[in-house]
């Protein structure tokens, strides 16, 4: 069964824009990807990886902080890459708990913004040159999928 869009174009792009960021569409979700995730394994390093899974979410949960960061706080400084955006160091249960945690808490924070009316997703984002709100959903919905992907991988290797 088809689903039924608003007659509103807009409102039909953030449904589609919301969907890319918490469904499964084309890719596997975080939440999929996190049941059953070796908790024992997440700082080992296998196949000559240059990271670990705990590193993969650590980045996957820092990078959509930044880009809410850049969006929506007036004193956003920019960070180095890669330096800045991978931690190079292991974590507990506990530290996988809270990546997770924050990544749910910030993906929240990004959807209130899109259900916003007042934000035009075509507008250039405060801190933006000329990247636009929907440039940046956008690119928070691709760099997940991608790292999620990996982890979905990297799971499959520690099993």
């Amino acid at each position: 069964m088809p689903t039924e869009f608003p007659a509103n174009a807009d409102d039909a792009l953030r449904q589609h824009l919301r969907a890319l960021l918490t469904e499964a569409q084309a890719h596997i979700t975080l939440d999929d990807v996190l049941t059953g995730f070796p908790l024992e394994r997440i700082n080992e390093r296998v196949h000559g990886l240059p990271y670990s899974a705990f590193e993969l979410l650590w980045h996957l949960r820092f990078a959509q902080r930044d880009i809410l960061n850049f969006i929506r706080d007036d004193a956003y400084t920019h960070l180095n890459w890669p330096d800045d955006y991978w931690p190079h160091r292991d974590g507990s249960a506990q530290d996988w708990q809270g990546e997770i945690q924050a990544f749910r808490q910030d993906l929240a924070a990004l959807l209130e913004l899109l259900r916003s009316p007042d934000i035009d997703l075509f507008a250039v984002v405060p801190n933006g040159k000329d990247q636009t709100w929907l440039r940046e959903f956008l690119l928070v919905a691709d760099h997940n999928a991608y790292h999620v992907g990996q982890l979905a991988l990297l799971k499959r290797l520690l099993d």
